[in-house]
């Protein structure tokens, strides 16, 4: 009987984050990423998203480790609600390890996992699965792609990449080892489909860096430049271009202090002497001495930007004499939320420059000519598209289609689905492995479904009103109670809620008489009254709660 490996996405597929992927061969297993995903506008009150991994629980025993790609909260942001489940040992890169560091300390789970540093270069004996890591140029430091070496051929895992010709810490993705495996054969390309849509090439980091010398140059004012966090080569660049028109650079925001101490400790950011100082300090210092490194570039409540903008910071407020660079592009569904910060940012009279002509952010996945560079260089035998929206994924099987692969050889599988691969053959199996997302909800995981979050919705919507019954001996002793919240404020519609009480009561008295001792007929018949007057009165549907008080 043939050899078979099974390959099963439990994230990043049909959506953006949330990537994770399981391999599995000779009854062992390695999983791929470990990501979290940020919650759609419906969700209410979610943190953030997180895989199903009762898959993983269930087969634990036969895990041999957890292989992180790169630092991205959407390939590692899950690792402290996953490990609680199920632990394993986890290898990546130095970068990626201090800051998996910092999410295992704030969890309390740092002393019980096994973190294991490898460097890009190295293979990983886990079972029967060889791993080798493979520097690529990402927007982040120190990612790589893996080559999963088995008895049944070689699998690439490209991870997020692109191909940066000119990076800022001077290392090339290498692509000589990508050729060296194309000609050794390789069983199955699986690669990163987010930039697939884009003619091209992605522009290299460098570009920024010249962007940032143009704006600092001759500037009077204070600089305040926001960018996701996890770029330390942009952080970098920021600091350099400051250093070189003589000001000072302070940091403000949790993650980006984090991120900067991590990558300072590591060796990953070098700091020009007397270049960085403390916010307080800075204060003190003439506008044109002065740079703020922020968080914020998406627009979050709760970041430093967002409370310079609205007043809420408590050592910084902005005006007429500051700059703002936005140095990022928006996630998907982020564009409000950034548009309304920029924009309370101009009624301050501040100077935003955000324009994406102005080359202030360039994307650090593979657009389509460095995609078609990696299928050439990799000659697969199967092809799998990863982490992308459906239309990314299938303009990545037709980019392959291009570059001569035949469609029996590649397939476009979702979330949960079981790949089966052969030597010979690639199919999706008729049953999928249990999947789906885990919402997370301040401390409890998984305990906010499907019925909570309808619930919420319909609150959020229409509001809530509660019919308050006081029974004695089955009887009504007095009015029924109408409580409203979020959906019309009682002493402005006393005729309603004169209405609705004579409603309630007629419908408590009835069910009564019907079934005189089933509370549960009796709050269904009040329900069902109340609800039907209300949509009749008002076209609105609240949530309904009948409270019954037995005196």
């Amino acid at each position: 009987m043939a050899e078979k490996m099974k390959i099963i996405p439990l994230g990043g597929l049909n959506e953006v984050g949330k990537n994770m992927t399981v391999y599995e061969h000779g009854g062992e297993m390695i999983v791929v990423d470990c990501g979290m995903g940020f919650p759609d506008d419906d969700m209410y009150g979610i943190d953030l998203v997180i895989p199903d991994v009762s898959y993983l629980v269930k087969n634990k025993a036969r895990i041999r480790g957890l292989f992180i790609t790169h630092g991205h909260e959407d390939h590692i942001g899950s690792i402290p609600y996953v490990l609680r489940q199920v632990n394993m040992p986890i290898y990546c890169t130095r970068l990626t390890a201090g800051l998996i560091k910092l999410k295992l300390e704030e969890h309390g789970l740092l002393k019980q996992t096994k973190l294991i540093t490898v460097e890009a270069g190295e293979m990983i004996r886990a079972g029967k699965f060889y791993v080798e890591f493979i520097h690529v140029n990402h927007s982040i430091a120190d990612s790589v792609a893996f080559a999963i070496h088995t008895s049944m051929g070689v699998i690439i895992h490209t991870g997020d990449f692109k191909i940066d010709s000119t990076p800022i810490d001077g290392e090339v993705i290498d692509l000589g080892r990508f050729g060296e495996l194309g000609k050794e054969g390789v069983l199955a390309l699986l690669a990163d489909s987010t930039n697939v849509e884009r003619p091209g090439y992605t522009m290299s980091e460098s570009i920024v860096g010249r962007t940032f010398d143009r704006l600092f140059t001759g500037c009077k004012q204070r600089i305040i430049v926001t960018t996701f966090a996890s770029n330390v080569h942009r952080i970098q660049q920021v600091i350099d271009a400051a250093a070189a028109c003589g000001r000072k650079v302070a940091v403000t925001g949790r993650s980006m202090e984090n991120i900067m101490r991590v990558s300072t400790e590591l060796g990953y950011m070098k700091l020009p002497k007397n270049t960085v100082v403390d916010i307080n300090k800075i204060k003190s210092m003439p506008l044109d001495k002065q740079v703020l490194v922020t968080t914020g570039s998406q627009g979050e409540e709760m970041s430093a930007l967002y409370r310079m903008a609205f007043s809420q910071h408590r050592q910084i407020d902005v005006g007429p004499g500051d700059r703002v660079i936005v140095s990022a592009s928006a996630i998907p569904g982020n564009e409000k939320t950034i548009g309304k910060v920029i924009n309370e940012l101009f009624r301050k009279n501040v100077d935003v420059v955000y324009d994406k002509s102005d080359a202030l952010h360039v994307s650090g996945h593979a657009c389509q000519e460095e995609l078609k560079i990696i299928h050439a260089l990799t000659r697969p035998k199967f092809f799998v598209p990863l982490h992308g929206e459906q239309k990314m994924l299938r303009r990545h099987m037709n980019l392959a289609l291009e570059m001569g692969m035949e469609r029996k050889n590649m397939v476009l599988p979702d979330i949960g689905s079981v790949i089966e691969l052969t030597t010979k053959t690639i199919k999706i199996a008729e049953n999928p492995a249990p999947s789906g997302s885990v919402f997370v909800d301040g401390s409890g995981v998984g305990d906010v479904g499907a019925v909570v979050l309808r619930d919420r919705k319909i609150l959020a919507q229409d509001g809530m009103v509660v019919v308050i019954l006081n029974l004695q001996n089955w009887r009504l002793i007095s009015e029924p109670e109408i409580i409203t919240r979020g959906f019309i404020y009682v002493k402005e519609s006393e005729e309603i809620m004169n209405e609705l009480r004579e409603v309630a009561k007629n419908a408590a008295e009835g069910a009564v008489e019907k079934n005189a001792k089933d509370l549960g007929e009796l709050r269904s018949a009040v329900k069902s009254a109340v609800s039907g007057y209300l949509f009749k009165h008002t076209k609105r549907s609240p949530m309904v709660i009948p409270v019954v008080n037995r005196i």
